[in-house]
């Protein structure tokens, strides 16, 4: 096997994995709102000990999350369509 400049042997990057990639990102962006819902009742035991950036991280997270359901299914789609594009392409 040839080896790269430096030393590390080189191998071919393995196949990206798929799965429900949709279903897996909404998923934890519920689980994300979830916890900052059940922390929200003790915002007051979070800020007297520092530590409000627990409760800010979940919104944080399900906000971010949000985005990323619109663009794993915008991903989705693209991907369907490419498939039925090349499909529709082939004699």
């Amino acid at each position: 096997m040839a080896g790269s400049s430096t030393g590390f042997p080189k191998h071919e990057a393995p196949e990206p994995l798929e799965g429900p990639v949709v279903g897996t990102i909404t998923g934890g962006t519920i689980l994300w709102f979830v916890l900052f819902l059940v922390q929200l009742p003790f915002y007051g035991w979070f800020e007297e000990r520092d530590l409000l950036w627990w409760v800010w991280t979940c919104a944080a997270g399900g906000g971010l999350g949000l985005i990323g359901i619109w663009y794993v299914r915008k991903r989705e789609a693209a991907i369907r369509r490419a498939k039925s594009d090349a499909a529709g392409e082939t004699p």
